[in-house]
């Protein structure tokens, strides 16, 4: 059967309910937008299934996390996809796609066709076989991408409460799930082949401080060395892990999340790649001027660090699904996306958020004893990142501010001394620029932005701030099944 539409956004995760969304605020009419999904349900935030799904105690469940309530906006239910006339076509599969005769073929048989097209397919977790070690099928190895995935491995953990488990993985899902684990009474063994978790974002000394914490709640790690195999029993079950430095850890369940791979196979030979992902313009739009991607499969400029990047965090999903929507709708109005890069998490009772890029020289500032620390980056002679662990709205909001703005830093040392109150301090005056040398030698061609940019700024950030807080305030108080993912640290984000 063949069936037509005007927008045909293939996915059904985070960046297709954020799409839909911002199709209607742009006066799509009814019929013209449908959604692909091999999901069986509509979009929903997938950052509750690393938290608040997997907590023992009033756990979040749908509809309570559909989206778009991470952002504090409408929650997208199936009835409000009908009420707009928007088609979900659910738990059903794309198997061929052509982007010039502008066609998709389902594994039902159907072929929809469209004018724009915006690819949504987001990212699927790196299985086992694909490092050559067999396992992912056994009834107790858990993996965590989607709804399918978090509800086998809730059954698991009640299964296995007062056991063991081994995380594979030091990253997002390693962490997140081994916080989940101890919470459910599950003593929990990390194992990992880098010297610290996080790597790719902590500094070694940020490390230390979550993995002193892990280890008061219980966790034991295991670095420097990887999984060899599993050991199966007669009854399909894994009973432990042989690791690559001979050692054998006993486990009644694994949870692997050791990466993710950009869902792109349909595309490939048709569109340009890059970094991994769909190569797409400053309008999330790819070489096919009617396909846009976005998400964790799309490669986008970033233009405050003058290069390319492929992120997958909900974050850069949700706004670069909304952009590419504004891009087809109002092409001549909607200027270049500008992205800061932002990267949250929030386990047992900790907190933190990253803004920016982690190049440089970095500088620790806080009390890395107390529950308030964080650190900065400096590359060529200005801010470029800044993690912080604890901090309020008003820090988060400067930090968001001063990033963007990539202030000169002259002295490392002044970092270290004032901590936040150096980004805070940067929202009251503009930053210093060295004098400018006409010859060409030396100094820095940067012109200081003027006092009042500073200010609107800071203005339109205490305004989004605010506007979060008393969101979770609302749902707090209302007992929701939301307050429960609140809890991730930023269900709903506080950036500008």
């Amino acid at each position: 059967m063949w069936r037509d539409f005007v927008y045909v956004i293939v996915g059904g995760g985070v960046a297709a309910g954020y799409a839909a969304l911002e199709f209607t605020k742009k006066g799509v009419s009814h019929g013209q937008l449908c959604i692909i999904s091999d999901e069986t349900v509509a979009p929903y935030e997938r950052p509750a299934l690393s938290k608040g799904f997997l907590f023992p105690e009033a756990p979040a469940r749908l509809p309570g996390f559909h989206t778009c309530v991470g952002a504090n906006e409408e929650k997208l239910t199936p009835n409000w996809y009908t009420e707009h006339g928007i088609e979900l076509i659910l738990g059903t599969r794309v198997v061929s796609a052509d982007t010039r005769l502008k066609t998709l073929l389902t594994a039902t048989g159907d072929t929809i066709t469209y004018k724009y097209l915006i690819i949504a397919t987001g990212a699927r977790a790196l299985k086992l076989e694909e490092i050559g070690i067999n396992g992912s099928n056994a009834e107790n190895v858990c993996y965590l991408r989607d709804l399918a995935d978090a509800t086998k491995l809730v059954n698991m953990m009640r299964m296995c409460t007062g056991g063991t488990a081994i995380v594979i993985g030091g990253g997002y899902i390693g962490m997140e799930c081994a916080a989940s684990l101890v919470m459910n009474k599950i003593k929990v063994t990390m194992v990992f082949p880098g010297s610290y978790c996080m790597d790719r974002l902590f500094s070694p000394k940020i490390a230390r401080y979550y993995e002193d914490f892990y280890k008061s709640k219980g966790v034991n790690f295991i670095k420097g060395t990887s999984l060899s195999s599993l050991v199966i029993n007669l009854d399909g079950k894994v009973t432990g892990a042989k690791l690559k430095d001979g050692r054998y850890v006993h486990a009644d369940m694994v949870v692997v999340g050791i990466g993710a791979r950009p869902n792109t196979s349909l595309f490939e030979g048709q569109l340009t790649f890059e970094n991994g992902g769909i190569q797409v313009n400053s309008q999330m739009q790819s070489s096919k001027t009617s396909v846009y991607a976005v998400g964790d499969i799309a490669s986008f400029p970033v233009k405050l660090f003058g290069d390319t990047r492929r992120l997958e965090h909900v974050d850069a999903a949700r706004k670069t699904a909304k952009h590419a929507v504004c891009a087809i709708m109002e092409p001549k109005t909607t200027s270049d996306f500008d992205y800061l890069p932002f990267f949250y998490s929030r386990v047992f009772s900790l907190s933190w958020q990253f803004y920016g890029d982690n190049v440089g020289e970095v500088v620790h500032f806080g009390d890395f004893s107390g529950t308030k620390f964080g650190a900065y980056w400096v590359n060529d002679n200005r801010l470029v990142g800044c993690f912080l662990e604890g901090g309020g709205n008003e820090d988060y909001v400067a930090i968001a501010d001063a990033i963007r703005l990539k202030p000169v830093v002259l002295d490392l040392g002044e970092l270290e001394r004032k901590g936040v109150d150096f980004v805070l301090a940067v929202r009251q005056k503009p930053p210093v620029s060295p004098t400018v040398c006409c010859c060409g030698g030396g100094g820095d061609s940067s012109v200081p932005l003027k006092k009042g940019v500073y200010l609107w700024y800071a203005a339109s950030g205490i305004v989004v701030a605010a506007s979060a807080a008393a969101f979770a305030y609302w749902y707090a108080d209302s007992g929701s099944n939301l307050s429960i993912d609140m809890d991730r640290g930023c269900e709903f984000e506080l950036y500008v």
